[in-house]
């Protein structure tokens, strides 16, 4: 049986695991980041070492950033010693095994064709909600990178009010449109202005449930979100016309807010002339991710499987 090691590198967290040609978490774990690319190496090296004994066929890394072909970071995301990093060609060398290297929207996204929601779709899209919004494009069964390994990176979109005295980005999807940056931290900037000494709210699911209560700051900071979330994807679905957009994130696994997304996304089609005209015959579907934590695992792999 051809076996494979599997690494998820997040900004906190790098999660790994030993994975079978058919998709099998044989076994899994997981060590905090390092900050440091030395350090980082000897974490990743280690872990293939401690299954040497099952002889892997190669390496598969989900990490965040701007990834080239050959492996080579751009950038890294949070993790700053990734930025500039030829990390296939290190980690190779460390361990003389095949390195794939994968920018975790697109692992993700790979691995809903394989074992996930996607299964047979030729032309569909990734949108990972998170601290931003990362983004995974399919198009005629191919993950479509761009020149330089940068299409996907939906979050840098700018479709806001601009604010000429501040940074652009701050008018980009991922200010509006993500969870952390956009639903959380919108919430507690209002919560904050009403009561400067309330807690601070982390977890999404808690503003949902407020808004669901008609909690007069969570009620219109959570319809903003859902409007923003909907127009991106009016938008991805007029401009590639993909038969799936795909919800990932931890958000996804909340039936509430797909739900809530579902309504509001057909409110807004309704409300545009030409998308309504064509809706119900050729316009794409709106559905959460299937695999949620083992996707960058698995999507990480499945080249190096396919090869």
């Amino acid at each position: 049986m051809r076996n494979y090691v599997s690494f998820d590198i997040g900004g906190t967290t790098i999660k790994y695991g030993l994975l079978s040609a058919k998709g099998e978490i044989l076994a899994h774990d997981a060590v905090p980041t390092p900050n440091d690319r030395d350090e980082l190496l000897g974490v990743l090296t280690n872990v293939v070492n401690t299954y040497a004994d099952q002889q892997p066929q190669a390496i598969g890394i989900s990490v965040p950033g701007i990834v080239q072909r050959d492996g080579y970071m751009i950038t890294g995301g949070a993790i700053d010693c990734l930025y500039e990093c030829p990390l296939g060609e290190l980690v190779s060398k460390a361990t003389g095994l095949p390195v794939h290297v994968e920018n975790d929207a697109n692992a993700a996204t790979i691995a809903e064709a394989w074992l996930g929601a996607a299964q047979g779709v030729k032309d569909y899209l990734l949108l990972a909600l998170g601290t931003g919004i990362g983004g995974g494009i399919v198009i005629n069964g191919e993950v479509f990178r761009g020149a330089h390994g940068m299409a996907g990176e939906i979050g840098w979109n700018v479709t806001h009010d601009i604010d000429w005295t501040d940074d652009l980005e701050a008018s980009s999807l991922n200010f509006h449109a993500a969870v952390v940056s956009g639903l959380v931290r919108r919430y507690n900037a209002s919560l904050k202005q009403v009561d400067h000494d309330a807690d601070e709210v982390v977890d999404a699911r808690q503003i949902i449930a407020l808004a669901h209560q008609s909690d007069p700051i969570a009620t219109p900071i959570y319809h903003d979100f859902l409007v923003d979330v909907g127009i991106m994807c009016c938008n991805l679905l007029s401009t590639l016309d993909p038969e799936l957009i795909l919800i990932g994130g931890g958000i996804s696994a909340n039936n509430q807010f797909i739900e809530d997304l579902q309504a509001q996304l057909d409110e807004l089609l309704a409300r545009h002339t030409s998308l309504n005209r064509v809706k119900q015959l050729v316009l794409g579907k709106v559905v959460a991710a299937g695999l949620r934590n083992n996707a960058g695992l698995l999507g990480a792999v499945y080249p190096l499987v396919e090869e």
